[in-house]
C-alpha cells in the first residue's frame, strides 16, 4: 500500500464495497488527505532556520501531522523553543534521546534524513497551510463518519446528536483560527506577560469590566470561562442590572455581547435601554408624550445604541441545544466576548427524556452553561430567581446561597453568585434616613476571589443602575450620593458700593 501523498489504492481485500471499520488510515476506500513530503520539508526548515519553528506554530499542532513520528518530532522542537533552546540536528537528537524516542522515530539517521531534505526556508509557511488544510480534511472525514454511525443508531437522542455534530464541527473551525496547542510553558508565557501588562495599568482589569468601579475592584472584571449567577427576589432590578452590564461592556467598552431574553421581548429591552441612556421615565416613551428636549435626548441615546456591539435574542423557551448553537454562530461571527441569560429558570434542557424532574433539568442547564463558558472561552452571566424562604426570613432579610431556587447545582457550578438587594423594597430602615435607591451587591460566592458586598444606585425612575457615590452631599446625610446643583448668583454690577475684586 502506497503512502504518498494523493494514493487512490483501495483497500478491498474481499472485494466488499462496504466501508471499512477501520478508518486510522482509509475512509470510504481511499487514502486519507496527507502531505508527507512537506512534513518532511517543514521539519527540515525548522532545523535549517531558527524562525521556521515560529512561523509553524501559529498554524500547526504536533496532531496537524499525519505521520506519528513527525508529531513526535515536532513535540520535541516545541519544547525546545519554549526553553529557549536552539533547534538543530543534535538537539532534536538529544532531546528525543532523553525522551526515549530516538529509535522510534528512525534514529540520527532519519534526524540528519530530514534536515537535508530542503535547501531554504523560504517556502516554510506556504507548506504549513497545506498539511493544516490536509489535517482539517482527516477530521472532517473523521466527525463526518462518526456523524453517520451515529445517525443509524437508533438508542441516541436526535437532539444530543445534532448538538455533539455542531460541537464537533466548532471545534476544528475554532482550533484551526487559533493557536490550538496550550502546553505549560506556553500558558506560562501568556500568564508572565498579562502580569507584565497589568503591572503598568492602574486598574488591574483582566476581564469585561463591569462599568461599577467597587465592582470591578472586588472582580477585576467578568472573567473569562467563568459562570456567574445573578440572583434576587422579584421586583429587585435583575433585568435592569443586567442590562446595565449589557450596556456598560458593549457601549462603554465596545464588547460584543449577546442578551438572551426569555421574559421580556426584544422591543421591550430596547425601550428600557432608551429609557436607561437617555434618562426618560418608560411611561413617557410609552405614550410617547414628550418635551422638545427630551426628543433631543431620545435621538441622541438611538444613536449611541445604534452603533453598540449588542445582539439581543428573545427566543421563548429556549432550551440548551439552541443557546450552545446560537452562542457559537455569535462567537464565530461577531467575536461575542460575553453572554447574558434573563433567566435560568426559563430555560429548558430538551431532548425527549421525560423522566427527569425540574430540580435535574435545572442542575442540567447550569452544567451546561458552565461547559459554554469553557467552550467558549468567555463569561456567561445568568439571571436567577430566589425561592420565597428569602421573604419569610426574620430580619433583614438578606438573601443566601440556600435561597438559590430549584437547585443547589447552580451554587456548585457557578463561579461567583452575587445576589441584588434592597433594603427600601422591603421598608426595613427608617425613610428619613435611607438613601432611596440604595442598593447592595452581595457577592456570596468568589471562586477566583474574596466574598463581600457594594454599593450601587437604582433610579427607579429610568430602571438605571449607576455606581454608588460615598460623599457627603448638600443634605448632609452621609453617603447620599453627591448632586451637582446649578446655583443662581444675583448681578451687584449695578450696585453704588465699591466691590473688592
Amino acid at each position: 500500500m502506497s503512502g504518498q501523498p494523493g494514493s487512490t489504492k483501495k483497500f478491498n481485500p474481499a472485494g466488499d464495497t462496504k466501508i471499512t471499520a477501520d478508518l486510522s488510515g482509509m475512509a470510504y476506500e481511499r487514502m486519507q488527505p496527507q502531505a508527507v513530503i512537506l512534513e518532511e520539508a517543514i521539519l527540515g526548515a525548522i532545523m535549517l532556520d531558527k524562525d521556521s519553528i515560529s512561523i509553524a506554530m501559529e498554524t500547526l499542532r504536533p496532531e496537524s501531522f499525519y505521520k506519528p513520528v513527525h508529531q513526535i518530532i515536532y513535540k520535541s522542537m516545541i519544547y525546545l523553543f519554549e526553553h529557549t533552546q536552539p533547534i538543530d540536528v543534535l538537539t532534536v537528537s538529544e532531546r528525543l534521546r532523553k525522551n526515549g524516542e530516538l529509535e522510534e522515530v528512525g534514529g540520527l539517521a532519519y534526524i540528519l534524513e530530514l534536515s537535508n531534505k530542503v535547501s531554504s526556508s523560504a517556502n516554510t509557511e506556504y507548506y504549513t497551510r497545506i498539511v493544516a488544510q490536509k489535517y482539517i480534511q482527516r477530521e472532517l472525514i473523521r466527525v463526518s463518519t462518526q456523524i453517520i454511525k451515529d445517525s443509524f443508531e437508533d438508542t441516541k437522542d436526535v437532539l444530543d446528536m445534532l448538538d455533539q455534530a455542531e460541537k464537533n464541527l466548532y471545534e476544528i473551525t475554532d482550533k484551526n483560527l487559533r493557536r490550538g496547542y496550550e502546553t505549560v510553558g506556553s500558558l506560562a508565557r501568556k500568564a508572565q506577560k498579562q502580569l507584565e501588562e497589568l503591572s503598568g495599568s492602574t486598574e488591574g482589569m483582566t476581564g469585561i469590566p463591569s462599568g461599577f468601579p467597587d465592582l470591578d475592584k472586588l472582580t477585576s472584571g467578568w472573567q473569562k470561562s467563568n459562570l456567574i449567577i445573578v440572583a434576587a427576589r422579584p421586583g429587585m432590578g435583575k433585568t435592569s442590572f443586567t442590562l446595565a452590564l449589557a450596556r456598560n461592556a458593549a457601549m462603554d467598552f465596545k464588547k460584543p455581547v449577546a442578551l438572551f431574553s426569555l421574559e421580556m421581548n426584544n422591543l421591550e429591552l430596547v425601550n428600557r435601554l432608551i429609557s436607561m441612556e437617555a434618562e426618560i421615565e418608560g411611561s413617557k416613551l410609552r405614550n410617547a408624550k414628550l418635551e422638545e428636549y427630551e426628543w433631543t435626548q431620545l435621538n441622541y441615546a438611538i444613536d449611541k445604541l445604534s452603533d453598540a456591539p449588542l445582539f439581543i435574542d428573545d427566543t421563548p423557551s429556549l432550551n440548551v441545544f439552541e443557546l450552545r448553537a446560537k452562542c457559537r454562530r455569535l462567537h464565530q461571527n461577531h467575536g461575542i466576548s460575553m453572554v447574558i441569560i434573563d433567566y435560568l429558570q426559563l430555560m429548558t434542557i430538551g431532548g425527549t427524556d421525560k423522566r427527569t424532574n425540574r430540580e435535574q433539568e435545572i442542575s442540567s442547564i447550569s452544567r451546561a452553561l458552565k461547559g459554554l463558558a469553557k467552550e467558549l472561552n468567555i463569561p456567561v452571566i445568568a439571571l436567577s430567581q430566589l425561592n420565597r424562604l428569602a421573604e419569610t426570613n426574620t430580619g433583614n432579610k438578606r438573601p443566601q446561597l440556600s435561597h438559590l431556587r430549584e437547585s443547589g447545582a447552580i451554587e456548585q457550578d457557578a463561579d461567583m453568585v452575587l445576589f441584588i438587594y434592597r433594603p427600601e423594597y422591603y421598608e426595613l430602615d427608617d425613610p428619613n434616613e435611607v438613601v432611596r435607591g440604595k442598593t447592595e451587591l452581595i457577592i456570596a460566592k468568589h471562586r477566583n476571589g474574596k466574598t463581600d458586598s457594594i454599593n450601587v444606585l437604582f433610579k427607579d425612575k429610568f430602571a438605571k443602575f449607576v455606581p454608588f457615590v460615598e460623599e457627603q452631599s448638600m443634605f448632609g446625610i452621609p453617603g447620599t450620593p453627591s448632586v451637582s446643583i446649578p446655583r443662581t448668583i444675583p448681578s451687584r454690577l449695578n450696585d453704588d458700593e465699591d466691590i473688592p475684586w
